[in-house]
């Protein structure tokens, strides 16, 4: 069964959920971005989609996005969940370097990112 509530309470919810700060889309998206990257090693590519998902705003999420990876380098990031995932694999082979450039793309990472972490395969050092 739905409960209709009136514009005028349903207001005053809100207002007052914000003023105990339960409704807070900055608060909110630093957070999850935060917990992304350090938890998960998500690449920027990666948060951006799931915040997207959240419905926040686009202007919001790039301002989160760019200020969580001016903290973390992408690369050192990305080489370093490389290097965990594909511990003793030759990225020389072929095969071995889609699935490691795959990896990396299914986890948010740039392109560029990506080329010149496996241009050299030096990964697997």
């Amino acid at each position: 069964m739905r409960r209709a509530y009136s514009k005028a309470t349903a207001e005053r919810a809100l207002k007052k959920l914000r003023a105990l700060n339960y409704i807070n889309d900055e608060a909110f998206a630093r957070n999850w971005a935060s917990a992304r990257t350090t938890g998960r090693a998500y690449g920027p590519k990666r948060i951006q989609q799931e915040l997207k998902k959240k419905g926040l705003s686009d202007t919001l999420i790039g301002e989160v996005v760019r200020e969580t990876f001016n903290q973390v380098e992408e690369k050192e990031q990305a080489r370093s969940i490389l290097e965990k995932r594909f511990k003793n694999k030759q990225l020389g082979d072929p095969k071995m370097l889609r699935r490691a450039a795959g990896f990396l793309e299914r986890r948010g990472y740039s392109s560029q990112v990506i080329f010149d972490l496996l241009k050299h395969s030096d990964v697997d050092d």
